[in-house]
């Protein structure tokens, strides 16, 4: 399986969930074995940042990468759109310190990637994948993951909401999936927390063009959900987009129950400071061809 980039820069702009300001993301096409990098622009000029989990500095609502005072916050969305369309190599360009949280889902950046378009490269793609179980809890928060040919996800969420409550969803992730099932699922939050996350600075640019928005009882977006389970599906976004901080694409069985992004990070932390244990690296070879044997003329059958 060969390495893909885009074929042509391409950007957009939005509001900043957290600043509430307008920022800038450009795409940029990246030769083999780049990786994903970023190229931020801040006070100190523009600093190159390639995803790794030390470097997640924040994950409060979001996942943030940071180098000293030079940071990108809310990147998962991004990240997950990469991944679910197997992007290996790309550059992206940030300007404003965040990726515009556009309708709150993956959806706007499928669309970028695909007008962009995909090609090929000349190297194989190299995973990084699960060979070893491991259960990794937290107040009583868990991801176990198991070794898989693949990148499969059981998801399960408990919310004391009535519209939320129990939810569950198994997915295998590709591209064709990742597209129909879960980009277009939208980060959801609770009205009563608005004002208290607006003191601390935090969602200045959250509304309900980029969130569904909860009371105690109702979906407060007069279009309503787009699938009656979008709170599973939408956390299930937002794990595929934080597991992309390895180097390379991470392959397992993964099994979770109501993490997040501090929990995410914390599990690729540790499958990264045992990767000897928890991780090997495998090289994704192209399927070969299957040769079609020839008939010969006096084994055909006979027309009538």
């Amino acid at each position: 399986m060969l390495q893909q980039t885009i074929n042509k820069s391409i950007g957009c702009s939005g509001v900043g969930v957290h600043s509430g300001k307008v920022v800038k993301l450009t795409l940029h096409p990246a030769s083999e074995d780049t990786g994903i990098v970023f190229h931020i622009h801040g006070e100190d000029g523009v600093k190159v940042i390639t995803p790794t989990p030390q470097i997640v500095t924040a994950t409060q609502l979001a996942t943030v990468l940071g180098v000293g005072n030079t940071s990108a916050a809310t990147v998962e969305h991004l990240l997950a759109a990469i991944r679910g369309m197997e992007i290996d190599n790309i550059r992206i360009e940030i300007q404003g310190g965040e990726v515009p949280i556009m309708d709150g889902s993956a959806a706007s950046f499928i669309f970028l990637l695909k007008d962009a378009g995909l090609r090929k490269q000349s190297r194989p793609r190299t995973v990084k994948r699960i060979k070893k179980e491991i259960n990794f809890e937290r107040d009583g928060k868990r991801i176990c993951a198991k070794p898989h040919n693949g990148f499969s996800i059981d998801y399960t969420i408990d919310f004391a909401h009535p519209l939320i409550g129990v939810q569950k969803m198994s997915v295998e992730v590709t591209p064709e999936t990742f597209a129909t099932d879960i980009a277009k699922a939208r980060t959801f939050g609770f009205f009563r927390e608005v004002e208290y996350l607006r003191s601390k600075k935090l969602a200045l640019g959250g509304s309900l063009e980029n969130a569904i928005v909860l009371d105690d009882y109702n979906v407060l977006n007069e279009d309503g959900l787009r699938f009656p389970d979008e709170f599973v599906r939408h956390k299930i976004l937002d794990f595929i987009g934080d597991m992309v901080m390895l180097g390379a694409p991470l392959e397992g069985h993964f099994e979770v129950y109501c993490s997040g992004h501090a929990l995410n990070n914390q599990f690729l932390r540790a499958i990264d400071e045992n990767a000897d244990i928890y991780l090997e690296s495998v090289t994704l070879e192209e399927p070969a061809a299957v040769a079609v044997p020839e008939v010969a003329a006096s084994a055909a059958p006979a027309v009538a």
